[in-house]
C-alpha cells in the first residue's frame, strides 16, 4: 500500500470516528460538517481507485 492510499484510509477511519461521536453528542453541525468531509474522501478514493471497507 502506498502512502497516499494509507493516508486517505487514514483520514477516513478518523473521520467516521468523528461522525460517530458527533452523532452520539447529537451535535448536528459536526454531523453535517463530519458527513460531508466522509463524503469528500470516499469521492476522492473512488476517483482514485482505491477499495474503502463499508462498516455497517
Amino acid at each position: 500500500m502506498d502512502a497516499f492510499t494509507a493516508g486517505l484510509l487514514q483520514r477516513i477511519r478518523a473521520t467516521e470516528s468523528d461522525l460517530t461521536r458527533a452523532q452520539e453528542d447529537g451535535d448536528d453541525f459536526l454531523v453535517e460538517v463530519e458527513q460531508s468531509e466522509l463524503d469528500d474522501l470516499h469521492r476522492l478514493a473512488a476517483e482514485h481507485g482505491v477499495q474503502v471497507a463499508q462498516h455497517v
